[in-house]
């Protein structure tokens, strides 16, 4: 297994997009042999990954494949990762992301892979930084990572990217408030999109408006105009994201915090290796027969036998 785990990963770092498929499989579904994969991940700190978020209708999609149109044309490598919702009752998708990609179906510079969040809270998938990462081994330069759709709980992407970009369009112009505390603290570029309807500069305003207050006395965070569907803006945007990338270069905060969720999940994950549901409850279909049965005193000897 040990050969077989070497020979992937050495064919992913070479740019094999069958390898890379196949990695981000074992990854995501924790198929045999997907730890010492995870483990053994080098130059995972090359490419740069860029979230874009936003309210669905925001145009988000539209705004990845204007990004992808620029940056292939500047010469750059990119990997899109784009999660769609699930079905509460199959965890299906519709992954339709690959439709409005089209234009970037079979080009070399490009790697497209849909996810489902297969019910998984904050618009990513359950295994979003092991996928991620996978993709870090790859020779890219930009990893775009598209969410579902942004709420007041949906903001791990900020921990995710070194870059995140929330989109709304003008109609969001009255919800700005209510996101604010939530959503609208995680931007490090505001696009508004679909700057060609009414009150677009309405709500141009308004962002520049939050983006002062927030600034602290720093440097303030961009808000563009963009009509993705004539890649209007996409260079100004574009030239956002890459000074924002250029001049930060430490760990934020927010990025900290959700790794350190994950190695606890990880850890977690590891510790309860050894534990069966099916296992626990026919002890319990037992154990709980006895007049002095005590949940607590029960698990303490689980635990204690499992050491």
């Amino acid at each position: 297994m040990q050969d077989k785990i070497t020979q992937l990963l050495a064919e992913i770092q070479a740019g094999s997009y069958k390898a890379l498929a196949r990695g981000i499989t074992m990854a995501e579904n924790d198929l045999d042999g997907y730890e010492q994969l995870l483990q053994q991940l080098q130059n995972t700190e090359t490419a740069r990954v860029v979230g874009i978020t936003g309210p669905p209708g925001a145009g988000k999609s539209t705004l990845v494949n204007a990004l992808l149109h620029h940056w292939i044309t500047a010469g750059k490598k990119i990997a899109v990762i784009a999660v769609d919702p699930s079905s509460p009752f199959n965890y299906g998708a519709l992954l339709g992301d690959r439709i409005r990609m089209a234009d970037f179906y079979n080009h070399p510079s490009v790697y497209i892979r849909s996810l489902a969040t297969r019910g998984a809270l904050g618009g990513l998938h359950a295994k979003i930084i092991e996928i991620t990462d996978v993709v870090k081994h790859a020779p890219f330069d930009y990893i775009l990572v598209e969410t579902v759709g942004v709420g007041q709980s949906e903001v791990e992407i900020a921990g995710l990217a070194d870059c995140t970009v929330v989109a709304l369009v003008p109609e969001a112009g009255d919800e700005v408030q209510t996101l604010k505390a939530g959503i609208m603290e995680i931007a490090d570029v505001f696009v508004v999109n679909k700057a060609d309807r009414d009150n677009a500069d309405t709500l141009y305003r308004t962002l520049r408006v939050l983006a002062h207050e927030r600034s602290h006395g720093e440097d303030e965070t961009p808000v563009i105009k963009t009509i993705a569907t004539e890649s209007n803006g996409v260079v100004a945007l574009a030239a956002a994201v890459e000074s924002y990338l250029t001049t930060r270069n430490n760990v934020p905060e927010k990025k900290l915090q959700l790794l350190t969720e994950r190695c606890w999940q990880i850890i977690q994950h590891r510790r309860m290796s050894g534990y069966s549901k099916a296992k626990l409850l026919l002890h319990l279909q037992d154990a709980i027969q006895s007049p002095s049965f005590n949940l607590y005193s029960f698990a303490n000897t689980v635990v204690e036998n499992n050491r």
